[in-house]
């Protein structure tokens, strides 16, 4: 515990430090070229180290990790209570995009849309294993949300821009920057596109709109847990714990004393089939080793039963008496956790499949959508079921080329199915989508890769591509690809930030902080009140609505529960194509 508070305090000074040197090393130079240098200090002193600072700026790398360092740093400073965290690169780059003007500075767009790309599919990666569950559960009431929330935010943009004499142009690109839509900017200007006329008012309008935008939902997703009271940790973790299952599930060692299961193969037991529990091994020179399919119990025997706690008692007084002896287990040889994708098996019963006559394996458990159980007989197996095998190393190796993978070590990466699955987001995006009296749209390179994360977690292995990432490689894709999206977003802004606000006034950014303000207050009160759902839900299923990637990263680095990640997820397909139609139509209606 110590070690974690040193470690946080050298972080937080780490940050401080970057802070103050990336300052430094930027605006005292720019400063002192336009003031003069103090008198205490020699000039040519100023001018040798702008010298040096302009030199290293021009590479366009030198100055994205300044932005991130500095922006980290900025992210870590608490007001309040309050820290932006990652988001505090999207500030930092507002910062140089706006002194880098006429400097010759550059970061590249491409970097950015890596960034978004990698951030969105670890995205992906995290809520797969839970994201069909709640779609399946909670579907329908996040997509609703969705359509509410980007429903309030055009119907306001229309309003406004009629009650201030914002051109419609303009108007639609502050609506897609409020809500941080990249899909809905294309729309749009393709609109004004087809209607003959510039597009650069669209593009101008979200450029404006976006920072307001992206702040909106970061300041949001911090505020509220404040004003309601609420721990994000402490919920979280809760929320998985009833996620998992309000009963743990436990392994008993049992000594065989009950007549009647004497001479009883495991097939012939009558122990209650609505009871989830199997018998996985028996002791043999003071080991334990998986059980095999033809086994007889004999009186005195040490078994292994794994079930719930709940149930555990009744089971146990049914076989005998539990035992307090002291065995090994070795579970690197003769246990392994295998995804089923085969039709083979799915959706057949273990009776049907007599997995222990077949290959001698006892399924002790089964993950499927984030809940893990212990089966029974009467079990079917689901596609992309995430099962605990316990046999011989031989018998393992033909049910798994049977059932489907191994999963990998807890430490490999595979880089290959990395980059591979990126290729599958990336093309996914780019497929047009026609939708009959509307038009087309595409899911970008924001839903693209979302969508190929969320298939390739759920189902395991997926087209030869493996859909797991360790959660160390998997976090720092996700924070360093939402830090490259934000340095880049935050400079390409900070450029245009005074000459925009000098042209239009102030009404456009006022018009976008209402439209993400009201957007975003309806739909946690319609998702709080009208759907029924916690905290965690509320506030991810209001990032997908506003389809923020910065809002769901900010909200992510407070809790380490996967309950945001999976609203987000199913809120953002219905909030990407409402936005999308309704961009154009904003166009259209206020032309």
């Amino acid at each position: 515990m110590r070690k974690t508070v040193r470690a946080r305090r050298f972080g937080r000074l780490a940050a401080l430090a970057a802070v103050g040197f990336g300052l430094v090393l930027v605006i005292l130079p720019l400063m002192t070229r336009a003031q003069g240098a103090p008198a205490l200090v020699p000039e040519f002193a100023f001018d040798s180290l702008w010298q040096m600072v302009h030199w290293a700026l021009q590479e366009p790398l030198v100055l994205c990790f300044l932005i991130v360092g500095v922006g980290m740093g900025l992210g870590s400073i608490r007001v309040a209570g309050i820290a932006l965290g990652t988001s505090g690169v999207l500030f930092a780059g507002l910062l140089f995009g706006h002194l880098g003007q006429g400097q010759g500075w550059e970061v590249p767009e491409f970097l950015g849309t890596l960034g978004m790309v990698l951030f969105v599919y670890a995205v992906g990666l995290g809520a797969g294993p839970t994201f069909f569950r709640t779609f399946r559960d909670q579907g329908k009431q996040l997509a609703f949300l969705g359509i509410v929330t980007v429903t309030c935010g055009a119907g306001i943009a229309v309003l406004m821009a009629r009650a201030s004499g914002i051109p419609g142009d303009l108007a639609a690109g502050v609506f897609a920057g409020s809500l941080t839509s990249s899909p809905a900017l294309a729309a749009g200007i393709q609109a004004v596109d087809e209607a003959g006329r510039q597009s650069l008012a669209v593009s101008i309008g979200y450029g404006l709109a976006y920072p307001v935008g992206i702040l909106a939902v970061i300041l949001f997703v911090q505020l509220v847990p404040r004003l309601l009271r609420v721990n994000l940790e402490v919920v979280g973790y809760q929320l998985q714990q009833q996620i998992r299952g309000k009963q743990a599930i436990g392994r008993f060692l049992i000594q065989i004393a009950n007549p009647a299961v004497f001479g009883k193969s495991l097939n012939e037991l009558a122990l209650p089939e609505r009871i989830g529990w199997q018998i996985t091994r028996v002791l043999q020179d003071d080991r334990l080793v998986p059980i095999k399919g033809s086994h007889v119990l004999q009186p005195g025997q040490v078994i292994l039963l794994v079930t719930d706690h709940r149930h555990a008692d009744q089971l146990i007084a049914m076989l005998g008496y539990r035992s307090e002896r002291s065995v090994v287990i070795d579970s690197d040889h003769d246990r392994a956790d295998v995804v089923v994708t085969s039709s083979e098996m799915v959706s057949r019963s273990l009776r049907e499949l007599q997995l222990r006559s077949r290959f001698g394996v006892t399924i002790a458990r089964i993950e499927r959508y984030g809940v893990t159980f212990v089966p029974n007989a009467a079990t079917t197996f689901s596609m992309g079921d995430r099962v605990s095998a316990v046999g011989e190393p031989a018998g393992l190796k033909a049910f798994e080329q049977a059932a489907g993978h191994r999963i990998r070590k807890l430490h490999e990466t595979d880089l290959m199915s990395a980059g591979l699955g990126l290729v599958v987001g990336i093309v996914l995006g780019m497929i047009p989508i026609h939708i009959p009296g509307v038009g087309e749209f595409q899911l970008g390179l924001a839903g693209g890769p979302l969508l190929a994360g969320l298939l390739f977690a759920h189902f395991g292995r997926f087209l030869g591509i493996v859909g797991y990432m360790p959660t160390a490689a998997r976090m720092l894709t996700q924070e360093l690809g939402l830090a490259f999206f934000l340095a880049a977003a935050g400079f390409q802004a900070g450029g245009h930030f005074v000459q925009m606000l000098r042209e239009y006034g102030v009404m456009p950014f006022v018009m976008s902080l209402v439209v993400a303000f009201v957007s975003l207050t309806v739909s946690a009160i319609f998702a709080r009140f009208v759907l029924r759902m916690n905290v965690l839900q509320v506030l991810g299923g209001t990032c997908g609505a506003m389809t923020s990637t910065a809002g769901i990263g900010a909200l992510l680095s407070k809790t380490d529960c996967d309950v945001p990640a999976t609203s987000y997820a199913a809120a953002y397909p219905a909030a990407l194509v409402l936005m999308t139609v309704l961009t154009q139509l904003l166009v259209a209606a206020l032309a």
